[in-house]
């Protein structure tokens, strides 16, 4: 029988999607959340454009997957009175000093334009031109135009996701959750777990993990671990006097770090991949540095722009690429959504979705043939 009822921890991006696609489907969703330093969506860029990525196989198909599904997302948003969540499709320029390494990178595009339905036109640019786009860029760069290139505030997106579960009837409590195993009706092997949060016991017929890098955390109490570790980002907002960046696009010169606009002026750039750094969201000093001296070797242009603030995320690094999504082995009804790294604000609504319609039982599995037994968790290929 589909559950009437789930209890959600964590509104991130992955709870959030979760709840919101859960309550689209009539199932009544408490969601649980505490105010944890150093909280992945709030901090990530948000930039949406797989296509460039250097990424094959499971774990860009489902990168490419979540890109094309915010349209669909957008759609279903307004219907409940959410029309804004921080998301713009402004473009993206792929940049960099070698035109073999754009000649890569064309040949890429070309090869996945016919299954990238939002992509859009793909051009090559001189740096004149680039310039006109992003005119902080560096003189000696050249560029490729993707006009498909998107962003989206995950802070903004979370809020709203949350926002239209509670038009559709989801209940929001701020607190920390702790799990009890409690024996399952009618025996068996399996046992049902409870919620507890402020001294108050909650019970539902699933419960959804989806607290990043704190998802361990909640385990211990049932004696399992997920293949997930926190990996420190550290990432700088700009603001560039009094320009107009709305439509500025992303830039990507082809490595770990970037930059993304919005609206007021605002140039984020970043970030840091400081793996082993532990549950620690301090901005560091060598890591303000690596960001900002990324940044300016690429945009020199940003010089002279104020530095607002640097903000902390600790990424939830699985173990492999893909994401740990799906039901935990020998507990009825609990189920699991982390693990996305640097990927979840353009995963995670789609994951969120399909662990719905999972959940939900609208379909009988999260993965065709791809679904294998990791300590006792069961842990999810591209298909979910």
């Amino acid at each position: 029988m589909s559950p009437r009822t789930t209890i959600i921890i964590g509104a991130g991006v992955a709870g959030a999607s979760t709840a919101f696609a859960l309550a689209r489907r009539g199932v009544s969703v408490t969601l649980i959340d505490s105010d944890q330093p150093g909280k992945a969506t709030a901090a990530g860029a948000g930039i949406i454009q797989p296509w460039s990525s250097s990424v094959e196989g499971d774990f860009y198909q489902l990168y490419a997957e979540g890109a094309e599904y915010y349209d669909e997302l957008l759609g279903q948003l307004r219907s409940v009175g959410v029309d804004d969540i921080g998301y713009r499709r402004a473009g993206a320029l792929v940049v960099n000093q070698d035109p073999d390494v754009l000649d890569d990178v064309e040949a890429r595009l070309a090869a996945r334009s016919r299954q990238a339905n939002t992509m859009g036109d793909v051009s090559r640019l001189s740096n004149s031109q680039a310039r006109e786009l992003f005119p902080p860029l560096g003189s000696d760069f050249r560029a490729i135009h993707i006009a498909g290139g998107a962003r989206v505030d995950g802070r903004h997106l979370s809020a709203g996701l949350l926002a239209g579960a509670q038009a559709l009837g989801a209940t929001v409590l701020s607190g920390a959750a702790t799990l009890r195993a409690a024996g399952a009706d009618g025996g068996g092997d399996d046992w049902k777990v409870e919620v507890e949060v402020d001294g108050r016991t909650l019970s539902a017929d699933a419960v959804v993990l989806a607290a990043g890098v704190w998802s361990n955390h909640l385990l211990e109490s049932l004696g399992r671990r997920i293949p997930l570790e926190p990996q420190r980002g550290q990432i700088t907002h700009l603001r560039v006097g009094n320009v107009d960046t709305r439509f500025w696009p992303s830039v990507h010169p082809v490595s770990s770090h970037y930059m993304v606009s919005f609206d007021d002026s605002r140039v984020v750039v970043g970030a840091t991949r400081e793996s082993g750094s532990g549950f620690d969201p301090r901005v560091t000093a060598a890591g303000q540095r690596q960001v900002l001296d990324d940044a300016l070797s690429v945009a020199p242009g940003l010089a002279d722009a104020t530095l607002i603030e640097t903000r902390v995320g600790l990424r939830p690094l699985p173990e492999g690429q893909m994401p740990i999504v799906g039901a935990l082995d020998g507990f009825e009804g609990i189920y699991l959504n982390a693990g996305f790294g640097a990927a979840g604000l353009t995963m995670g609504p789609l994951v969120g979705n399909r662990l719905a319609a999972l959940i939900a039982q609208e379909v009988q599995a999260p993965v065709d043939g791809l679904l294998s037994t990791i300590e006792g968790t069961k842990y999810a290929g591209a298909g979910i």
